[in-house]
């Protein structure tokens, strides 16, 4: 029994120590086996909560340049050669400026014949007036009839009709010597020129285009939902196609919307573009803009903040466990590098920034302090030159 129990103490001298070991070891591999456990974050993100900002409102709109007023100069000359032509295309003209010339040749002929017309007439109605003062003065002696006063009367009557008939002949002449002449209605731009040297041209054939005063007029078409925002006097800025700029003033807007696009026209008059964008507009041209209705207080995010997907706004908010939660929300106006939230999302609430568009729902994060910005007078500092 004694040789037994010698031959078993190292057996149990073994165990004793494999426990203890055992008991050892066991606490740290249970932490390491808690740690490997515990969920891992997805990423280190910074936050931010949105701010209230005053954000200005504006519509976008694209139209066409055209010009305020187009004036068709048309010919009132009957059969009469055109001899010359005093302007072209791109001419500034002042109201009342020849632009061409008719030959006058036969119209001053008609008009001497008219004046010798009217001095006949004149010297017939100086003898019958003559005449018939005569016969007044003898009604009461008896010396005449009647009918032989009533006949001097009526030759002096006739006689002044005559006159004014003769007058009336001399104006239509110098009015067609008038119009061998065309002049400018009023100032403005020649945009168009159908005139041609030699030809003989009938009354109303159209000679010249010309844009009145040089005036021309944004046409944005708007949709239906954004009309009624916009009224007369409002500003909108023109954006020409090589980058310039202008800023007009809304005229009128149309009354009624053309129902096979669903737009209306807002008609925007320009201001004439001077330096080195003076030639930036024409008309005919295609050109973007906005109309500028003001500002608004909205809340806005940075805008790294909204993760677009499937063709809608998310952001991400971080709950109090660390987790985020995917969050759809209606994105409005842009200003820099902030966005309006108009709907999906309230004041409190913390929304991921850095990081934003590797996130998932439901991620595990880890928040990182936003970096604090620079202050104005180190900023003002590293800009000074040296």
């Amino acid at each position: 029994m004694k040789s037994l129990q010698t031959r078993l103490r190292p057996l149990l001298v073994l165990m004793a120590t494999a426990f203890a070991l055992h008991a050892a070891i066991a606490p740290s591999a249970q932490a390491d086996d808690k740690a490997a456990a515990a969920p891992k974050a997805a990423l280190t993100v910074t936050t931010a909560k949105p701010s209230t900002s005053r954000l200005p409102i504006t519509i976008g709109a694209n139209g066409n340049v055209t010009a305020w007023q187009e004036a068709s100069i048309g010919s009132e000359s009957n059969g009469l050669r055109l001899v010359e032509v005093k302007v072209n295309v791109g001419d500034v003209v002042d109201k009342g400026d020849v632009l061409a010339t008719f030959s006058s040749d036969s119209v001053n002929a008609d008009l001497a014949q008219a004046k010798a017309a009217l001095m006949e007439a004149e010297a017939n109605a100086a003898e019958a007036i003559a005449n018939a003062q005569r016969a007044r003065a003898l009604d009461t002696s008896g010396a005449l009839s009647a009918q032989q006063i009533s006949q001097y009367l009526t030759g002096e009557q006739m006689a002044k009709a005559r006159v004014a008939s003769a007058k009336a002949v001399v104006a239509s002449q110098q009015l067609r010597l008038k119009y061998t002449q065309v002049t400018a209605p009023d100032s403005g731009v020649i945009s168009a020129r159908m005139a041609t040297v030699g030809a003989v041209a009938g009354p109303g054939t159209e000679l010249f285009r010309m844009i009145r005063q040089g005036r021309l007029e944004w046409r944005a078409e708007v949709t239906a939902a954004d009309l009624p925002k916009i009224r007369p006097g409002a500003t909108a800025v023109v954006k020409a196609p090589n980058g310039a700029e202008l800023t007009g003033k809304v005229r009128t807007v149309a009354p009624t919307i053309d129902p096979q696009n669903r737009f209306a026209l807002v008609y925007v008059d320009l201001p004439a573009a001077k330096g080195r964008d003076a030639n930036a507009f024409k008309a005919g041209m295609f050109a973007s803009g906005r109309f500028e209705l003001g500002a608004s207080e909205a809340l806005t995010l940075p805008q790294q903040a909204v993760v677009v997907r499937d063709g809608f706004s998310y952001v991400f908010r971080v709950n109090p466990d660390k987790k985020v939660s995917r969050v759809k929300v209606q994105a409005g106006r842009r200003i820099g590098e902030q966005v309006e939230v108009v709907s999906g999302l309230d004041s409190s609430s913390s929304v991921v920034v850095s990081g934003a568009g590797f996130l998932n729902d439901g991620d595990l994060v880890n928040v990182a302090a936003a970096p604090a910005p620079a202050p104005a007078g180190s900023a003002a500092k590293a800009a000074k030159p040296r």
